[in-house]
């Protein structure tokens, strides 16, 4: 017997804080609290570790002296 291909299932999700939609394949557990990666470093600068040019390339502004 031949197998069948199983179709993906893509699910859609908004970002709570910047409205941004994204697509998983996976469903989440809690949909209402997800927040796209800018979302989470605009809340958590401290826990920013991306290196400088990717900061520089998106607009982000150091705060580190």
């Amino acid at each position: 017997m031949a197998k069948r291909k199983k179709q993906k299932q893509i699910f859609r999700y908004d970002c709570t804080m910047t409205g941004e939609t994204y697509k998983t394949t996976r469903e989440a557990a809690n949909p209402d609290d997800l927040v796209s990666v800018q979302a989470y470093y605009e809340l958590n600068p401290e826990e920013d570790d991306r290196p400088a040019d990717i900061k520089k390339e998106l607009g982000v502004e150091d705060s580190e002296v």
